[in-house]
């Protein structure tokens, strides 16, 4: 298969340079090892879009982040994917006051909009849940949540009705560069192109060593995070950060795009790049953690999951983009704030690639994209109507996140190939049950709509 751009890595890098390399009269190509998108990093993301005050001021993924908040709003209309605005508060007890004011400060060198610290009263009004011997925040309005997936699959969706080719269950073994192109194998297929972009997250090392590159080595980073029952009080309106440590942005209360609170994440340097494990350790490391943000959170029996990700650090304190040989651009230590940064870093290397080669946008590409219709977000009427005009809507198959027949079926039409594709595209098997009354109705839906 040849292409003018490959793109190896089918995370929200990965499928962000995708969404906007295929604007343009170009043949564009994703390959993926795992057997869907978003399978790697992405997946167990935070699904935080930060304000970028936490990270010094003269670092590219700081200014990154920046430019990634500013675009996710258009991009999340235009593409119907679940973005609220929720503002983040980063909090201080006694002493820390200094440290709360350098951010802000840092924050406003960015530009960053809305910067305000906050004193007890303000917090007292705001966020009651939020313990009394805090004694000051930093106010980010701009700070947002999405759900990493959904915005994937949305970016992704829009990418291949532009013309993206999308391989998934291709791992690359081997790189070769030819005279005027590169040449991939992955999974016994060739594929040749004039650009490589390695996006392979905590793989982007190794992929650079394939092709004869040395770049920053990736340290595995493991972060525990546990979800909240939505029977729970939502425990803040806000997310919730500490004041930041060196290496982490510390124990998180994180409330979801869906209506739950997320807390943590752990954050453990490991070396096996697959262990996505989760512990009793981690659980009660959090709980304890949280319990002094936010004293009414009652414990272990509110938490409903847990998960597990791992961040794709590097010694490192910046993320590394660089075109190391002609035509060849690789993306390493791409981890928080990268979701944020991911529509800025697409950005950025087209606007590299721009400069070696002339890029000429599409005449009419195609802008929009529509989401998987949600029949738990339908008033009594639109249900009604909506049942009227197709009875699979009135097929409940998830009791607890209400999904409908026709949302997983839709699932599958749009490119679901495992059960987690499936889960990811529509919240089913994610509530309170953990699939225990939608697993067995959801595989015999499967062979059904493949046919």
């Amino acid at each position: 298969m040849k292409a003018d751009i490959l793109i190896i890595g089918g995370g929200i890098v990965g499928v962000s340079l995708a969404q906007a390399l295929a604007k343009y009269a170009l043949k564009v190509a994703l390959i993926e090892k795992e057997a869907e998108l978003s399978f790697g990093v992405s997946k167990s993301n935070s699904g935080i879009v930060h304000t970028g005050f936490q990270s010094d001021y003269r670092l590219l993924k700081t200014r990154l982040a920046v430019r990634g908040n500013k675009l996710y709003r258009e991009m999340a209309q235009d593409l119907d994917f679940p973005f609220v605005r929720t503002g983040e508060l980063v909090v201080a007890f006694k002493g820390e006051k200094e440290a709360l004011t350098a951010i802000k400060e840092n924050g406003e060198r960015l530009g960053i909009p809305g910067l305000e610290l906050v004193d007890r009263n303000w917090l007292r009004a705001h966020e009651p849940n939020l313990s009394e011997e805090i004694e000051l925040a930093l106010l980010g309005p701009t700070a947002a949540v999405i759900n990493p997936y959904e915005t994937v699959y949305a970016m992704a969706e829009n990418a291949v009705a532009n013309g993206l080719r999308l391989f998934c269950n291709h791992e690359v073994t081997a790189i070769e560069k030819g005279t005027d192109t590169w040449e991939i194998t992955a999974s016994g297929n060739t594929f040749e192109a004039s650009w490589v972009i390695n996006a392979a997250g905590l793989y982007a090392d190794k992929i650079a060593h394939l092709a004869d590159m040395e770049v920053p080595e990736i340290i595995p980073r493991k972060g525990e995070e546990f979800i909240l029952d939505k029977h729970a009080d939502r425990l803040t309106k806000r997310v919730i950060f500490p004041v930041p440590q060196k290496y982490t942005k510390g124990i998180l209360v994180i409330p979801t795009v869906d209506g739950n609170t997320m807390i943590g994440p752990t954050s453990e340097e490991i070396q096996d790049r697959e262990n996505l494990t989760t512990s009793q350790a981690g659980r009660q490391f959090v709980i304890n953690t949280i319990h002094r943000l936010v004293p009414s959170i009652k414990g272990a029996d509110q938490i409903i999951t847990s998960f597990a990700g791992l961040r794709p650090t590097t010694r490192k304190d910046d993320f590394y983009i660089r075109e190391d040989r002609e035509g060849f651009i690789n993306l390493v230590g791409i981890q928080s704030p990268g979701l944020t940064a991911a529509p800025a870093i697409a950005e950025y290397v087209v606007k590299m690639i721009s400069e070696k080669r002339p890029l000429k946008p599409k005449t009419n590409p195609i802008t929009k994209r529509t989401a998987i219709p949600r029949f738990r977000h339908l008033g009594r009427a639109e249900r009604n109507a909506v049942i009227r005009e197709d009875p699979e809507f009135g097929e409940v198959v998830c009791r607890c996140e209400l999904i409908t027949k026709k949302e997983i079926k839709e699932a599958i039409r749009r490119g679901a190939r495992t059960m987690d594709g499936i889960k990811f595209r529509t919240r089913s098997q994610m509530g309170r049950c953990h699939g225990a009354f939608c697993t067995m109705k959801i595989m015999s839906i499967i062979p059904l709509t493949l046919e």
